[in-house]
């Protein structure tokens, strides 16, 4: 029997261990570059040539690979959206921990996000209009990101109800509320955009922002209506 069976770690020692482990990280490493040429690949067709010209070789040609690999990646061309939602999800999950860490305002949150979720590939406009009209027309996709977009919306909300518990937004509207018209200010500032595709996109959402902001800034009570109010208590 040779010295190299991979069955038994009793016969491979530690360095034989180590050298495995070694080539698993190398082998996960690799995989992880490829699945981003292709991800990255097939957005830049589908802002080129559309989503449904697009095929499956134009992509792996692009990317470099043999069709086949493309398989072991994304169970369809359709995948590379949801792939990107899944990206979209992740800096919103990753934008909000580390403002809870940091003990953000919740104001200063709500505007990174803005920009967090515009940067590139969003930042395309041929892009967002392909990922437009792929959502719109494609049921595979629209029903993955039904689901995607719930959890973005549990996030926002959750998101709302701690600026409400801070006094930092307004308590007489639901927080699943206000994370509705906040993502909806968002993503109609960037659909808005994409059909000029010029470079004021920051711009537009910062604008967008602080007409947002006003409205869920806390409500401030006049004296008068605290007169009222203390009168009809009488």
């Amino acid at each position: 029997m040779k010295a190299g069976n991979t069955h038994s770690p009793l016969s491979n020692g530690p360095a034989a261990a180590g050298d495995s482990g070694d080539k698993v990280t190398r082998r996960a490493r690799r995989s992880a570059e490829i699945r981003e040429r292709l991800f990255r690949a097939a957005l830049d067709l589908f802002a080129r040539k559309g989503f449904v010209e697009t095929t499956v070789e134009d992509i792996t040609e692009a990317a470099d690979v043999g069709k086949g690999t493309f398989f072991n990646y994304f169970p369809s061309k359709d995948h590379i959206l949801i792939a990107f939602g899944e990206m979209q999800l992740g800096k919103l999950e990753a934008a909000i921990e580390n403002a809870r860490r940091a003990n953000m305002a919740i104001g200063d949150l709500l505007r990174s996000l803005g920009g967090r979720m515009t940067e590139e590939p969003t930042r395309n406009p041929a892009i967002v209009r392909t990922l437009l009209q792929a959502y719109l027309s494609t049921t595979p996709v629209r029903a993955a990101m039904v689901v995607l977009q719930k959890r973005a919306h549990s996030l926002h909300t959750q998101i709302a109800e701690l600026g409400q518990d801070r006094g930092e937004i307004r308590k007489d509207l639901p927080a699943s509320e206000l994370a509705h018209v906040f993502r909806q200010t968002i993503f109609g500032t960037l659909l808005i955009w994409s059909l000029h595709g010029d470079a004021s996109l920051q711009s537009r959402i910062e604008t967008a922002f602080q007409v947002l902001w006003t409205g869920l800034s806390p409500r401030q009570v006049s004296a008068a209506a605290e007169d009222s109010s203390s009168i009809s208590g009488e």
